[in-house]
């Protein structure tokens, strides 16, 4: 089976760039593609399972980088765009999956796989440039927020447990 490539032309002005115009964009949705094409392929008693969570994971991979892309501190941007990263990840478990109960063959799953990596490795030079460009860091400073560490005790005796039960 010849793999299909998402046809999608961005209809955004020169010099106008969104999140759709991202090569990371570009190759996740021919991921999103391939993601629904393989579950087309699988057995229906595999329809509200496998099929399903390959569906979701691969849309969630595109989705986050647009909602990365939207954020304007570069610290949220990285936030969902590693998120992105992560269903990639799931998406090519999910493959693997598919592989192992027979479902796909190896040629297919390998060409699959190629192109979830590729879209991997991409996402990771795009967050290595938006790192570079801390962009919104001058306005929100580079600081994070973060919580104390609290202390727990974990020497109640055995009296005070029963008392607070009763």
């Amino acid at each position: 089976m010849e793999l299909q490539s998402a046809e999608y032309k961005s209809p955004s002005q020169p010099g106008k760039r969104g999140f759709e115009d991202l090569d990371c964009f570009k190759l996740a949705l021919d991921l999103v593609v391939k993601a629904h094409e393989v579950a087309k392929m699988l057995p229906p008693e595999e329809k509200y399972d496998l099929a399903a969570q390959i569906r979701r994971s691969s849309k969630s991979i595109t989705a986050n980088i647009a909602e990365g892309y939207g954020r304007y501190h570069y610290l949220d941007s990285l936030r969902f765009y590693s998120i992105a990263r992560g269903e990639i990840n799931e998406t090519i478990a999910h493959l693997i999956n598919a592989r192992v109960l027979d479902y796909i063959e190896q040629d297919y799953f390998e060409e699959v796989y190629k192109i979830a990596r590729q879209a991997e490795a991409t996402l990771n030079g795009f967050m290595s440039y938006v790192r570079k460009q801390r962009s919104g860091h001058k306005e929100y400073g580079v600081r994070t927020i973060k919580e104390q560490l609290a202390e727990y005790s974990t020497d109640d005796s055995e009296e005070e447990i029963n008392c607070q039960m009763e």
